[in-house]
């Protein structure tokens, strides 16, 4: 690859909602417009994750290319020839790198890190799987095999980026230069900086961010939700008792996830508006149900036109964005596998 590379990825299994959409879809297609110029923006779907926790593996295809078609519908530009789109599985490089990775792995290691902990609590049995456990690994493998020096993660991601570096200066230590080592976190957060969207609620609970994992989808709003249904969920969303439209995390966390909302759909409509702008135009409204209304409004439109969008995506552009990527993505991840080989005595 000639630039410096940002790689970044969604999983492909689960519906995606309203939060993915404005958290990470539209943050990472602007900064792939806009850095494209300068940086090979590698967009991986990461489909070998998906088996961490249990799916339905018949929908897990038809996901994939879902996840592809979302990313087109909300305006991927796939004519550009430094953005990359691809399937992790259709490179069997990951695999065979992240193998070697585990093998230079201590069991420590992965016991310490903390999304493990998080989502086995969720688990039982047969379910927590060796996957789960390291799957840090594999995600370490796919970036180092195209020598990606940005990866905008969460902060729940963060320790797998810190395990990154430390797998990539390891193996650099015992057998000469063999990985570029991704950027500190913290030059990761400076170098993205406003990249990172707003980070949309729960509609039943504010506190906590909207998550595919709710079981009652009432605080969810998905991309293939029917507009209706989602006009409802944003009229039943919690509020207070206060009466009164202010932006307060702290007190009014539902009013304020709702003037979130209501920029942001508002935005992807094509109107220049702040989040400043929407506080300032409703701060003070008294009647909650009128507010509600207005964002429920919005939101239904949203998601019409988005689903307009979505059914309008040409597939063949999609395929052949895929297969062109995946050809040239095998090529360069080869070329770091075929240097770790060469460097663990597997070739000469």
């Amino acid at each position: 690859m000639s630039h410096h590379v940002i790689l970044t990825g969604v999983r492909a299994n689960n519906d995606i909602h309203i939060g993915n959409y404005f958290g990470a879809i539209l943050p990472i297609i602007d900064m792939a417009t806009r850095r494209s110029a300068e940086y090979d923006i590698n967009l991986f779907i990461p489909d070998l994750h998906s088996f961490t926790t249990p799916i339905d593996h018949h929908k897990l295809y038809d996901s994939i290319l879902s996840n592809a078609r979302i990313y087109t519908a909300a305006g991927l530009p796939l004519d550009r020839p430094t953005i990359h789109l691809y399937r992790q599985s259709r490179i069997p490089a990951h695999s065979e790198l992240a193998w070697i990775l585990d093998c230079f792995t201590g069991f420590g290691e992965m016991s310490r890190m903390t999304q493990f902990k998080d989502k086995s609590e969720k688990l039982h049995g047969d379910q927590i799987s060796v996957g789960l456990f390291n799957y840090p690994v594999l995600m370490a493998a796919d970036i180092l095999l195209y020598g990606a020096s940005y990866v905008p993660v969460g902060d729940d991601q963060t320790q797998h980026l810190e395990f990154t570096r430390d797998i990539a200066e390891r193996m650099n230590r015992k057998f000469g230069k063999l990985f570029i080592v991704p950027k500190p976190v913290a030059q990761q957060h400076q170098f993205f900086g406003n990249d990172q969207g707003l980070r949309i609620k729960d509609l039943v609970n504010p506190t906590k961010k909207m998550s595919k994992s709710d079981d009652s989808g009432k605080g969810v709003i998905f991309l293939g939700d029917d507009p209706q249904a989602a006009h409802k969920k944003i009229m039943s969303a919690t509020t207070d008792s206060l009466g009164k439209v202010q932006y307060d995390r702290e007190h009014q966390p539902g009013i304020s996830n709702l003037l979130e909302i209501l920029t942001l759909v508002r935005q992807d409509a094509g109107r220049t508006v702040s989040l400043a702008q929407t506080i300032s135009e409703y701060t003070g409204m008294e009647r909650y149900g009128d507010f509600k209304r207005i964002v429920a409004d919005e939101v239904a439109k949203f998601l019409a036109n988005f689903q307009t969008r979505l059914a309008a995506v040409d597939e063949q552009a999609i395929e052949h964005k895929l297969e062109s990527s995946e050809h040239d993505m095998n090529i360069v991840a080869n070329q770091t596998l075929r240097r770790v080989q060469i460097a663990v005595g597997l070739r000469k």
